[in-house]
């Protein structure tokens, strides 16, 4: 066989060019080349999908729903979501006209920022935040302008923070409570004073709720359902953290119609519909997975209470997550960056957590611990942090 050398130059577009592969990613895949590691890096639930959600997947298959859907999705599926989120969070969305099922709600949040984002838009990005939010906002042509938040306010945004930030650009604002990788929740008083701010200046909302069943101390506050919100909120959200099924790719934006057959537009030419096994797992998990749900929840605020008192046993400062499964302790005390306390806590005591600075500037003198470990798992884990920092606070 001849090999041909490949002499045409490369042309690469400059805004990808521009963004950096995925931190997490980095220290999953160090971490999957070394033994003895108890992974708290990567952030999914612990737990297998429930059976009845696996077979009703196995059941489609079985009677031959091979083919595409409504590119919106299976009609039964967004009523069924529908009722969801009427009945769970207080926001009535028409299923025809006003909600979309997406490749996970990864697909979502993109398809929300290319519908409403020209180039130059400035987009205030809540931080520390999802790895990809910065990334799609540049993707979308627009600038992402990060608006920090801090442990000592309980991550939460501060609407002083906003206004300074706040330009002839700015069109809309990302937020994400419960918080990954924070743990940050907003209540309803607080958020409020952003939604008036956010009406004052009419900008729109892209409001990702996807860990809002995962709410420990207090019931989810939607963006959405607040007084003149509805109207100019994307709401994301998925299966994929409450339900466990993550691999399955399952997600859901909410919006007024006119953001929606906007996002439509995309969705369709950019991936035509979700997996239709997919979608009748996700109808099932809507119909009949609400114990199971529960039941997870209930120990993930167990690990959380349990975990978080470690850590600050073992001499690190760490708000109390009100949500997700992450904590957030800081790391100063060590004198390590957020990097070098993940890398060296790697290598010498095989436990990987991701350093905070992947999630903003603002995450840097903390790392993201997931607690949807095993209990075993999180005791261990635990005990090798502590004997870490105490070895590195000497």
């Amino acid at each position: 066989m001849t090999n041909v050398k490949n002499t045409h130059d490369v042309h690469l577009s400059k805004a990808v060019e521009r963004i950096e592969p995925s931190g997490i990613r980095r220290f999953f895949d160090l971490a999957s080349s070394m033994d003895n590691i108890i992974s708290l890096g990567v952030g999914e639930p612990d737990y297998t999908t429930p059976w009845n959600v696996r077979e009703a997947s196995i059941h489609s298959l079985e009677k031959g729903l091979t083919s595409y859907t409504a590119n919106a999705g299976l009609l039964e599926l967004r009523e069924a979501i529908s009722v969801y989120m009427e009945s769970r969070f207080q926001t009535a969305y028409d299923p025809e006209e006003e909600i979309i099922v997406t490749v996970g709600a990864s697909e979502g949040l993109d398809i929300a920022l290319r519908a409403v984002v020209d180039p130059g838009d400035e987009i205030l990005v809540v931080e520390p935040c999802f790895v990809s939010y910065a990334p799609l906002v540049s993707l979308a042509g627009g600038v992402p302008i990060p608006v920090p938040t801090s442990m000592e306010n309980n991550f939460q945004v501060n609407v002083e923070a906003i206004k300074e930030r706040l330009t002839p650009k700015t069109k809309a604002i990302m937020l994400s409570f419960p918080n990954n990788p924070t743990g940050a929740v907003m209540g309803r008083e607080e958020l409020a004073k952003v939604a008036a701010l956010v009406q004052e200046h009419d900008l729109v909302v892209f409001s990702d709720e996807i860990y809002a069943e995962l709410s420990y101390d207090e019931e989810h506050v939607s963006t959405a359902a607040l007084d003149g919100m509805w109207e100019r909120t994307i709401l994301i959200s998925g299966f994929s953290k409450s339900f466990a099924m993550t691999g399955w790719r399952v997600g859901y934006v909410c919006a007024p119609a006119v953001y929606a057959r906007a996002m439509l537009k995309i969705h369709q030419y950019a991936m035509m519909c979700a997996s239709t096994m997919a979608q009748y797992a996700a109808l099932e998990a809507m119909k009949n997975g609400r114990a199971d749900m529960e039941e997870m929840v209930a120990s993930y605020r167990q690990r959380r209470n349990y975990f978080v008192k470690s850590l600050r046993e073992a001499g690190l400062s760490c708000h109390s997550p009100g949500g997700a499964f992450y904590a957030f302790p800081s790391i100063r005390s060590t004198g390590l960056t957020s990097e070098e306390f993940a890398e060296k806590l790697l290598i010498e005591q095989r436990v990987a957590v991701v350093p905070g600075h992947v999630f903003g500037d603002g995450g840097e003198g903390h790392v993201r611990c997931s607690y949807a470990a095993s209990m075993k798992q999180l005791e261990e884990a635990v005990d090798r942090i502590a004997a870490f920092v105490k070895n590195y606070q000497n």
